[in-house]
C-alpha cells in the first residue's frame, strides 16, 4: 500500500493509520473558540462539547488496565487518584496536570494521559482538577494547584513526589514550580513536560515552519483564543504564564521534555531545552518522530508506550535517589 503525501514511512504502522484520521480541514474548522471576553454561558456549551467527545474512550481504556478511580479533595482542591490495577502502597507519588489549552476538560476525561503511566511506573497519580480558564485566570490556577501539592506535602517527603503535565498542563507545571520556587516552597524531585506550551505567544520557528502541517494545532481562531482566555496579553511573557521566560540560573528539578516532530510547540521544546541545559540543569530532551501533539494519550500506538516507559524510567530513576 501507498504511503499518503505527508503520512512519514518512518513511523509505526499504528501512527501512521491515525495520523490519516487528521485533516487539515477539520483542524481549520475547529478554530471557531469563543473570544476570551465572550460570555460565560458561551464558553461553558463549547467546554461541555469537548468534555463529551473526550469521555468516548474512557470505558475502553479502563476496561484494559482496570485501574481504581476515585475522587478525592486536597483541602478545597478537587483531585482524581488513578491507582494502577495491583497497586502496591507507596510512599512515591506522581502528580499531573492535564492539558486542554486552559479552558478545557475536568481531570475526570483526561485518563488516556494518566492511566498508562500509573500502570508503567506502578504508582499513584493525583490530577488535581483546576478551575478552567476563562472561569478563572492564570494566578488563582496556579495558587490552586500549589494549594494541592502543599496538602500532598503533609503525606509525602519531596524526595518522593514527581510532577508532570501535557499542553497547557506542562505550562501550568512550569509555571507552578517557578513560582513555587520564589515562595520557598519545597519542590518536586522530577518534572516531565509533555508537549509542553511554554510561551503563549506564536513565537518560534515551528510555529511558522510546521503552521500548515501540524495536523491538529493552529494558533489563530483557536490557541490564541485559550490563551487570552487564560491571560491577558499583557502578561503573555510572564514567566508564570510563558515559563520559557523563566530565571533558570536558580533551583530547577531534574526535567524530562518530550515533544512530537510534527507539531507546532517543537520550538517551545527545544527553547525550554536550551535554556535548562544552559544554566547546568539536569535535562532530556526526546523527540518522536513524526509524531503529533500529546500522542502520548494515544496509548495503543508503538510511539506512546515507548514515550510512556520513558517517562516512567526517567520519575522513577530520580524518585529513587537519596537525598
Amino acid at each position: 500500500m501507498k504511503i499518503p503525501e505527508g503520512i512519514p514511512s518512518t513511523i509505526s504502522k499504528e501512527a501512521q493509520k491515525m495520523l490519516l484520521n487528521f485533516t487539515i480541514e477539520s483542524r481549520n474548522a475547529g478554530a471557531n473558540l469563543p473570544k476570551h471576553n465572550a460570555p460565560i454561558k458561551v464558553w461553558e456549551k463549547k467546554q461541555k462539547e469537548f468534555e463529551t467527545e473526550a469521555s468516548k474512550p474512557l470505558a475502553k481504556i479502563l476496561e484494559i488496565y482496570q485501574p481504581t478511580i476515585k475522587t478525592i479533595f486536597l483541602g478545597d482542591v478537587r483531585a482524581i487518584e488513578i491507582s494502577p490495577k495491583n497497586y502496591q502502597q507507596s510512599e512515591k507519588v506522581i502528580i499531573y496536570i492535564h492539558g486542554g489549552g486552559f479552558v478545557f476538560y475536568p481531570a475526570d476525561v483526561t485518563l488516556l494521559s494518566s492511566i498508562p503511566l500509573a500502570d508503567a511506573s506502578g504508582l499513584k497519580i493525583i490530577t488535581i482538577d483546576y478551575t478552567l480558564a476563562p472561569q478563572a485566570k492564570f494566578d488563582q490556577i496556579l495558587n490552586q494547584v500549589i494549594r494541592g501539592y502543599q496538602v500532598l506535602l503533609k503525606e509525602y517527603k519531596v524526595e518522593n513526589i514527581a510532577i508532570y503535565g501535557d499542553s497547557a498542563g506542562g505550562s501550568i507545571v512550569a509555571g507552578a514550580i517557578l513560582k513555587m520556587r520564589d515562595l520557598q516552597i519545597d519542590l518536586p524531585c522530577v518534572v516531565v513536560l509533555w508537549s509542553a506550551w511554554l510561551d503563549l505567544d506564536e513565537i518560534g520557528d515551528s510555529y511558522y515552519t510546521l503552521k500548515n502541517t501540524d495536523p491538529n494545532l493552529i494558533y489563530k481562531g483557536f490557541l490564541e483564543n485559550c490563551a487570552e482566555a487564560y491571560a491577558p496579553k499583557s502578561e503573555w511573557k510572564n514567566p508564570y504564564v510563558s515559563p520559557i521566560y523563566g530565571d533558570y540560573k536558580k533551583e530547577f528539578p531534574p526535567t524530562l521534555i518530550q515533544v512530537g516532530s510534527k507539531e507546532i510547540f517543537l520550538s517551545n521544546s527545544i527553547r525550554m531545552f536550551r535554556k535548562l541545559k544552559e544554566n547546568n540543569k539536569e535535562v532530556e530532551l526526546d523527540v518522536y518522530e513524526g509524531m503529533w501533539h500529546v500522542w502520548q494519550g494515544n496509548y495503543d500506538i508503538p510511539e506512546s508506550k515507548m514515550a510512556v516507559k520513558n517517562t516512567s524510567n526517567f520519575i522513577l530513576k530520580h524518585l529513587s535517589k537519596l537525598k
